[in-house]
């Protein structure tokens, strides 16, 4: 039922360092203002700050009262505040309000500004046009990687994706430079690098101009990891835009998955209360279901729970010692398990019910109809259907997109007829909706009369290949294309399987979609590791939009052990959903490999919407 990891799997580098150092030195800034203090926290950073130091530790160190930054009066009778924030706007705006209150009021007191991960010049340049500029003390807490769990870390920075991919904004490529150049700090220079995509190239270039200004500090060093990719999440919105079918991508669909914990309501604690549960390989129950398909995991909860009763039931012929020795040695793992495994059917059980009343089965055929390409007319009017029924705007979004990116651009009939549709039903809000989705290349229309396509055979015959290449290039790149359709053909993305795929014993990593299709990012992954190159994947990398954005770069493997180079990082740039983990441990297992991932923060088709939608839930 769960996939083992292989014996001979090399052991993954010890992460618990990064927690360390992100501790001792907010530890540190906190104590360069001595005595008691107040500490101001923004929203996004309580859950992961929970996960480095918790409420006791802040206490240790003379944090007085914690407050959450947010638009209301504040109450602090503190001589000394501190705020942990992230560098945007709105909260230098927060602070100065502060401040200048407190002048306004003849009140002194000392202001320290912490920004997370990094302080951009714009912040200091509002807290000057405020007037306060020389009132606060600021100072960075560099604190950009996350352990989520043993083999992922999370930049827990799901603003990076709208930022770039959507804005064109480029300052976090600076935080993901810093991030890469820690871990070669910390566990070795990579001798292999490969990437795909503007943002990876120019988060690559960053990189290596640290590693060459502190070229010392690696020198000599034994990589302890062999490979690491670079991926930006634009070269595959399809994974991401695709309903999940694996145990931990259902639980993020359905509950949201938020900095590795969830919050699971009454309806599966069984209770009045909710509770907060951290998923990660320590609960041993989730981490033998988490990779499997949807379908495999009722019946391997139900056989666990059978044999949890069978251990149990051992009670009954023991003597006195025994019972002793079974109570001090086993019962406090027998109850955890117990809880753990009721939390996971309960779990379970609500999806089900969910994806019942939503009819997930019908809308699972439509997005493998979509993906294969067949039967685009009876799924265009699915989607009229589920617009029409106000089922969720997000939802309809989503497949809207899926069929565009699929399709290369909708027909101009189709656009405009599925656009009014939606705005009719969900309200003329969304317009500049519509706007963003077209600007970052997830929902456009094809171009009226002569398809791209066409214009590039006719181009293709006038000249040479090269040339026709470039030119063909130039077009998609105005276009935004997708060209999903040329590329799973060079990819084999859409598996051709005789009767019916087998899910228990999956062959490929397409079980992570029902077999229907091997995630786009997940395959170019396999292929370029295969190749140790992008050589003989020319066509993709051209289809891919992506000619001057491919890279490898090589350094010599002297130093490399053979167990290193079984070690990949792989750096998804705007995301990487819990599928795309799932199909990477999978292909880890089967060749040899062992994968960690790098994020910057775990999304989903829900999330990915959000991002880009200009109406706020």
């Amino acid at each position: 039922m769960a996939f083992p990891h292989r014996l001979d799997a090399p052991e993954l580098p010890d992460f618990s360092m990064l927690k360390r150092l992100a501790r001792d030195q907010l530890i540190y800034l906190l104590e360069q203002l001595p005595g008691k203090k107040d500490l101001f926290i923004e929203a996004d950073l309580m859950s992961p700050l929970d996960r480095i130091a918790n409420v006791s530790i802040l206490k240790q160190h003379e944090v007085d009262k914690l407050y959450k930054v947010e638009n209301k009066p504040v109450l602090s009778c503190n001589e000394q505040l501190c705020f942990l924030v992230r560098p945007r706007i709105k909260n230098m705006r927060y602070i100065a309000n502060l401040v200048n209150t407190d002048k306004l009021a003849g009140r002194t007191r000392k202001y320290k500004v912490i920004f997370s991960p990094q302080k951009f010049y714009a912040c200091e340049m509002v807290l000057e046009e405020e007037g306060i500029y020389g009132d606060v003390s600021c100072d960075e807490w560099a604190f950009s990687l996350l352990p989520l769990d043993v083999d992922l870390l999370s930049m827990e920075l799901p603003e990076f994706f709208r930022d770039y991919f959507l804005e064109g904004d480029q300052r976090w490529i600076n935080t993901v430079a810093q991030a890469l150049h820690l871990l070669s700090t910390l566990y070795g220079s990579f001798p292999n690098c490969y990437g795909i995509g503007r943002c990876a190239k120019m988060s690559h270039e960053l990189w290596r101009k640290l590693e060459e200004e502190e070229d010392g500090e690696t020198k000599g060093r034994r990589p302890e990891i062999g490979h690491i990719f670079l991926l930006d999440r634009d070269m595959d919105f399809v994974t991401a835009l695709c309903s999940q079918v694996v145990y931990e991508g259902l639980v993020d669909d359905t509950f949201r998955i938020k900095c590795g914990s969830v919050d699971f309501g009454p309806e599966v604690t069984s209770s009045d209360k909710s509770l907060k549960v951290l998923l990660n390989a320590e609960d041993k129950v989730f981490n033998e279901i988490r990779n499997e398909h949807f379908s495999n995991v009722f019946g391997f909860l139900s056989q666990k729970a059978r044999n949890l009763q069978a251990q149990y039931d051992r009670r009954r012929g023991m003597d006195i010692k025994q019972m002793k020795n079974f109570v001090s040695q086993e019962l406090k793992g027998l109850k955890q398990e117990h809880r753990l495994l009721s939390l996971h059917i309960g779990a379970c059980e609500s999806i089900m019910k969910k994806k019942t009343k939503q009819d997930f089965q019908e809308l699972i055929k439509t997005e493998h109809a979509l993906l294969e390409g067949f039967n685009i007319r009876e799924s265009t009017s699915y989607i009229e259907e589920h617009i029409d029924r106000q089922v969720s705007p997000i939802e309809s979004l989503r497949l809207m997109c899926l069929l565009s990116i699929t399709e290369n651009g909708l027909i101009p009939k189709d656009y405009r007829s599925l656009k009014t549709q939606y705005l009719q039903s969900y309200g003329p809000e969304h317009l500049l909706t519509f706007f963003n989705l077209r600007q970052a290349g997830l929902l456009t229309e094809q171009a009226p009369g002569d398809t791209l396509t066409a214009v590039e055979s006719k181009v293709s015959k006038l000249v040479t290949d090269k040339a026709a290449g470039r030119i063909t290039d130039a077009f998609s790149s105005l276009a935004k294309r997708s060209n999903f359709r040329a590329i799973s053909r060079k990819l084999n993305l859409i598996p051709r399987v005789d009767g019916e795929y087998d899910l228990k014993v999956p062959r490929d990593m397409a079980y992570v979609f029902s077999g229907a299709y091997v995630p786009l990012s997940c395959r170019i992954i396999e292929q370029v590791l295969e190749r140790r190159s992008w050589q003989g994947l020319d066509e993709v990398v051209r289809l891919l939009n992506c000619s001057e954005f491919a890279f490898t770069d090589m350094t010599k493997e002297d130093k490399a052990s053979s167990e290193s180079l079984r070690l990949i990082l792989v750096v998804f740039l705007g995301g990487c959903t819990f599928s795309e983990l799932s199909a990477l441990r999978f292909l880890g297992r089967e060749k040899g490999y062992r994968f960690i991932f790098l994020t910057t923060a775990v999304t989903n088709s829900a999330r990915l919407m959000e991002a880009m939608s200009e109406v706020k839930a």
